[in-house]
């Protein structure tokens, strides 16, 4: 127990778990690909698997830590976001609980995985009793929107997102309503930034398929590198969360990491992250108290 476990979903965009799983391989104990055994999404479309896909995921498994977990992930009455939610929550119970349970889309990349697993074996201590004291770990993404002809369009400034927890009652995709701790990591993102072909097919299968405004497809396709300063609010759902683009000019996700371990604008400061995390100390405190009169 006690292991640092990650668990990721293996869908339609399978193939970009060649980019996720590498920086998060040597840092953790066990890694699960959660598929569903029909190759079904969660809007109940079948999608499929490249044998190369296999034989690269065999040839860096040096250390043999890698599981693939099949089992019944689409339920036809459920919306995309219940099966969101439940398959991660099996995903989770499969990984054990009283081990950190870590969930990465596969989309989303890492910068310092192991800075990441430094800062949450500071909370060791809430693996030995989850379910009394239950925490959700929050990192930050920083999002990648669009790749243009010479580099890539992201969202200004870093967002919070949760990525662990030592107890999986999820209500929403991989959140819950327990106590949340922020910690100083940075997660590259790629969100909406596919092809406008593989755009399409996401936004009809993911979890968020039936909240996406009707302004966003049209925005996305219009604005590039050389016009982004002229748009405002970009977020798929409520605009205004996603307010400004910034731009890099490369397409590499290694030198993107670089500059981005180097930027202090696009890193979170201690003083910020000890506000927020004091901030909802007090928000669980409250509410602990408020349970007990």
């Amino acid at each position: 127990m006690k292991k640092i476990h990650v668990g990721f979903l293996f869908s339609y965009d399978y193939e970009k778990l060649k980019l996720s799983i590498p920086p998060v391989y040597e840092a953790s104990d066990r890694i699960f690909l959660a598929k569903d055994q029909e190759l079904r999404t969660w809007n109940g479309q079948k999608f499929t698997v490249d044998e190369s896909f296999y034989t690269w995921l065999k040839e860096i498994d040096v250390q043999n830590k890698i599981e693939i977990y099949e089992d019944d992930f689409y339920v036809p009455s459920l919306s995309t976001i219940e099966n969101d939610t439940r398959e991660r929550t099996m995903l989770s119970h499969r990984m054990g609980i009283g081990n950190w349970l870590i969930q990465v889309d596969s989309d989303e990349y890492f910068v310092d995985f192991k800075k990441f697993v430094s800062s949450i074996r500071k909370y060791d201590r809430y693996l030995i009793n989850p379910a009394k004291y239950k925490i959700q770990i929050y990192a930050f993404w920083l999002i990648i929107y669009k790749y243009t002809e010479n580099g890539i369009l992201y969202v200004d400034k870093p967002k919070k997102a949760v990525f662990a927890t030592n107890y999986p009652n999820y209500e929403y995709a991989r959140r819950t309503n327990e106590r949340i701790i922020y910690v100083d990591s940075l997660v590259l993102h790629e969100s909406v930034a596919r092809s406008e072909t593989e755009l399409r097919f996401k936004l009809e299968n993911w979890g968020h398929n039936e909240e996406v405004n009707d302004g966003f497809l049209k925005k996305w396709i219009e604005v590039n590198e050389n016009n982004y300063t002229d748009f405002r609010d970009f977020y798929y759902i409520n605009p205004k969360r996603w307010k400004k683009l910034a731009y890099f000019p490369s397409k590499d996700l290694n030198i993107i990491q670089n500059i981005v371990r180097k930027s202090k604008r696009l890193n979170i400061s201690k003083r910020k992250l000890f506000f927020k995390n004091f901030g909802q100390w007090f928000k669980y405190v409250r509410k602990k108290n408020k349970k007990t009169l």
